[in-house]
């Protein structure tokens, strides 16, 4: 699924950034610029096709690639330029006007012959004049494809390489990986790697924190989530050996801070383990959360407990509730188990209103699973039916006789 996503972003971005030019047209359109004196660059931005369908490129670029362009002139008041663009696939002539650093104007693409025939020697033959021109705005000269290939990356599609230019893929950056044990990498790997910033230095510490056996897909699926060496040592130094990639990134994913699993530790919270730390932050096991129970005697808590009873809507409110009402030796368990079974408060303040003043948890959890309520009790003592046990009105209910002669 992660190589799909791959492939759909890297369609995406070329659709996005690159020229579109109808085959076996001469390449031409407008350009804009804003000129970054501060910076020794200008922004360029080209744009060709017509009415409906167009495409832009746009990037900063050094001022020193614009062959003949007066940058005095073009941050001055008003002036005619004409400049160039010169790249291995070809040239790139621009005609138009610069105020005040803003320009606009014309811009036609010529094919260099020498390119064509070197990139045919290389195995590109039949390059389309879109695609020379793509080469030509993201430099993707023939001593770039010579160094890939020297790497490994032969029999690569024009748009790979393109793509490759595009995100800073180059063979030092392959060399790097591949030293580090990356190797037959895919170029939608090593596209998507520098896209979301899987640098050396980051396979390094990744590897140093003990993070061994790394694929592409998980040093990615990392660095979206943001799974730092310091993060992997952090939970290591908190017990956690032996977290894998998955692990690591889920309690990125569900917030889990080496804080919260220090503070999970330190009051006294058994079972913590990636998975539990995860769970507990799914379903908002927070320190406040422990803390309350913990103050109203629920004190040996684990991981499981504390997840149970928050999806359960055991809260510290019920709790105090419940005991306010005399309901005394609950557990996590019973409470759990009363809350399933929707033994509310107010069910207990009406079976005590009904004369039923010291019930244990699993009566009232019986009495609600069989539907035994205060109304029912009333029902029964206008029948003449008073002072009923708890397992005489439970077994009156299920035998769903109301009324008889003895008790």
């Amino acid at each position: 699924m992660l190589k799909l996503w791959i492939t759909l972003i890297v369609a995406i971005v070329l659709a996005l950034f690159l020229p579109y030019v109808t085959d076996a047209q001469q390449v031409s359109g407008d350009w804009q610029a804003q000129v970054q004196p501060q910076k020794d660059k200008v922004y360029l931005e080209l744009r060709t096709g017509e009415f409906n369908h167009h495409s832009s490129w746009g990037s900063d670029r050094p001022l020193a690639e614009l062959r003949g362009l007066d940058v005095s002139a073009a941050l001055g008041e008003s002036a005619d330029v004409r400049f160039e663009m010169v790249r291995d696939a070809g040239t790139i002539s621009f005609e138009g006007h610069f105020r005040r650093g803003k320009g606009a104007g014309e811009f036609r693409f010529n094919a260099s012959p020498d390119f064509i025939s070197g990139m045919k020697s290389l195995g590109y033959s039949g390059l389309s004049d879109r695609t020379l021109f793509s080469m030509a705005t993201c430099d993707v000269s023939r001593a770039f494809v010579r160094e890939m290939q020297d790497v490994g990356y032969r029999g690569v599609r024009a748009d790979e390489l393109i793509s490759m230019r595009i995100h800073g893929v180059n063979a030092a950056y392959v060399k790097d990986m591949q030293a580090l044990g990356l190797r037959d990498l895919t170029v939608d790997h090593l596209v998507s790697m520098r896209i979301h910033g899987v640098s050396p230095d980051y396979v390094r510490g990744m590897q140093a924190a003990g993070l061994r056996d790394l694929t592409a897909d998980h040093l990615v699926s990392m660095r979206i989530h943001g799974v730092d060496a310091q993060f992997v040592s952090e939970m290591r130094a908190l017990g956690l050996e032996h977290p894998t990639v998955d692990n690591l990134v889920s309690m990125r994913i569900h917030g889990v801070s080496s804080d919260f699993a220090k503070e999970m530790r330190d009051m006294g919270v058994t079972q913590v383990n990636s998975d539990h730390l995860v769970s507990m932050r799914i379903h908002g096991v927070s320190p406040e959360y422990v803390k309350e129970m913990r103050g109203l005697g629920l004190d040996r808590l684990d991981s499981d407990q504390l997840v149970s009873m928050r999806i359960h809507g055991v809260s510290p409110g019920y709790v105090k509730e419940l005991r306010v009402l005399g309901i005394s030796d609950l557990t996590t368990d019973n409470l759990v188990s009363m809350r399933i079974h929707g033994v509310s408060p107010a069910f207990v303040s009406e079976m005590k209103e009904a004369g039923y003043n010291r019930l244990t948890p699993d009566q009232l959890v019986s009495m609600r699973i069989h539907g035994v309520n205060a109304a029912f009790v009333k029902d029964m003592a206008s029948h003449g039916y008073k002072n009923l046990s708890v397992d005489d009105l439970i077994q009156m209910k299920i035998s769903g006789r109301r009324y008889r002669g003895t008790i």
